[in-house]
């Protein structure tokens, strides 16, 4: 199994429920067989997301109108733009593998393995929203973390964006969302969400750990000291930082950012 040109052919599968089974099929292959890899392989450059021709894209002035979480119409506008995230996920797990050559197989275990977990979360978000009869495709998407992928062509961009910078923020926004969604009892809808989002919060900050494995190392690689995060994320996203959202103090450590950084970032942290 040559292994760059199977990730190749999963990434340009445009239909989610394929794309998800192909995943499956290939990720159980991987774990019983002795992958092949071509580091000679030209990787592709995307010129739009997979899922496409699946989702509308939103317009620049386009917004949804959230509605209460006590209606059906409301839980699913939620579950599609959560279900969004974990599909996009999908793509950029396997991106980092496909893209990124001459790495110790370690790497490639890593991002298979978050490729997995964001299959599965994706499949159990559309479980919840065939609950509350909707679909993914069913409303508008935005293509910013597509963007972000196609911005970030070398690994310590990569790993300082996407897992560092846009998963991370998951860490401290998953638990706001479940603590909200807590205030709804009796609902038996919510309580499903909410077991889903619980193990959507476990899962990601062993994904964040794991880019901060990968970032650490492609710094030590260039001899770069670690605080080049902040220019990198600033070069994408001006005045990302300092910002005044709360922080998950104890998931972020965990997940490998020291007291310093989550200092830069907040500077009402106090750790």
């Amino acid at each position: 199994m040559e292994f760059f040109n199977n990730l190749e052919r999963l990434l340009l599968i445009k239909k989610p429920v394929h794309k998800c089974e192909a995943f499956k099929a290939f990720y159980a292959l991987y774990l019983q067989d002795k992958p092949v890899f071509n580091h000679q392989h030209t990787s592709l450059q995307f010129s739009e997301p997979s899922y496409s021709q699946h989702c509308k894209e939103f317009s620049d002035t386009q917004t949804i109108k959230r509605k209460k979480l006590g209606s059906d119409k409301g839980k699913a506008i939620f579950l599609h733009a959560i279900a969004h995230i974990e599909y996009s996920a999908i793509d950029l797990a396997i991106d980092a593998a496909y893209r990124f050559k001459n790495m110790p197989k370690s790497f490639y275990d890593d991002w298979l393995e978050v490729a997995m977990d964001e299959v599965r979360h994706f499949l159990l978000l559309e479980e919840l929203l065939k609950e509350v009869d909707s679909f993914y495709g069913e409303y508008p998407v935005h293509n910013g973390l597509f963007r972000a992928s196609a911005q970030t062509q070398n690994l310590l961009e990569r790993m300082a964006v996407i897992p560092r910078y846009f998963e991370a923020g998951g860490l401290d926004s998953t638990p706001i969302m479940i603590e909200r969604l807590g205030q709804m009892k009796g609902d038996k809808k919510v309580k499903n969400i909410i077991k889903v989002l619980e193990l959507i919060l476990k899962e990601e900050g062993e994904h964040v750990l794991k880019g901060d494995r990968w970032f650490k190392y492609a710094c030590d690689e260039k001899k770069l000291d670690y605080k080049v995060y902040f220019e990198i994320i600033e070069k994408f996203y001006p005045s990302a930082f300092p910002r005044n959202k709360a922080l998950n103090i104890q998931a972020r450590q965990d997940a490998g950012f020291s007291c310093s950084e989550l200092q830069r970032i907040n500077i009402e942290v106090k750790c």
